[in-house]
């Protein structure tokens, strides 16, 4: 009995969060977006060397990328990457390796950083539009497409900027990520299981 009064408790709790965030202000929604712009620059600073790529470490931004469609949706979701993207390019350190500034614009890794944006879109979308897909076993998938999102941006722009040829692009842009990134994808959408309310808000 305890048990079920505890869920009951969570779940109501949970939908609550989704309606207070839903009702706050743009001012606050801002700050809400930011805060998650800062976790993926915190994610990025979670770097790793890549043996196969030098130029491109891995790191924990994807994680929070998924998370910020997560919890934001698309709209917010969204703007929270866009904020992240934008600020670094305007010189806050935080992303890969503690770059930033404007000449990352035109760097090997600049297609990931709008894939993201996309990415946060997309998924936050399909989330907020279809509330099947908060379950767990569609949110893996959604998580999965927006990970291919980030590839499909990405992959290109490093081959462009490196001179790398197609298909050493996609074994090491992509394929060099994949494993790391599907455990991600798995976290957040284990995350989206616990967080996201099953109700329309």
């Amino acid at each position: 009995m305890n048990i079920n009064i505890n869920v009951q408790r969570f779940v109501f709790a949970r939908h609550r969060f989704h309606e207070w965030k839903n009702e706050l202000d743009f001012a606050r929604k801002t700050m809400l977006a930011l805060m998650f712009a800062c976790l993926t620059g915190i994610g990025a600073l979670m770097r790793v060397p890549n043996p196969w790529l030098p130029a491109v470490p891995f790191t924990g931004q994807v994680f929070f990328v998924l998370l910020s469609a997560t919890v934001l949706g698309h709209v917010w979701g969204g703007v929270s990457q866009s904020l992240y993207v934008g600020l670094g390019f305007l010189g806050i350190p935080w992303f890969a390796e503690a770059n930033g500034g404007i000449d990352m614009i035109f760097g090997a890794t600049s297609g990931y950083l709008i894939g993201f944006i996309v990415a946060a879109l997309l998924i936050g979308w399909i989330l907020d539009r279809y509330p099947k897909t908060r379950e767990f076993r569609y949110n893996l998938p959604v998580m999965l497409l927006g990970i291919c999102v980030i590839y499909a941006f990405g992959v290109p722009v490093l081959a462009l900027s490196t001179g790398m040829g197609a298909l050493s692009a996609i074994l090491l842009g992509g394929g060099s990520f994949l494993a790391l990134d599907m455990i991600k994808a798995l976290l957040a959408a284990g995350s989206g299981k616990i967080i996201l309310s099953k109700q329309v808000i």
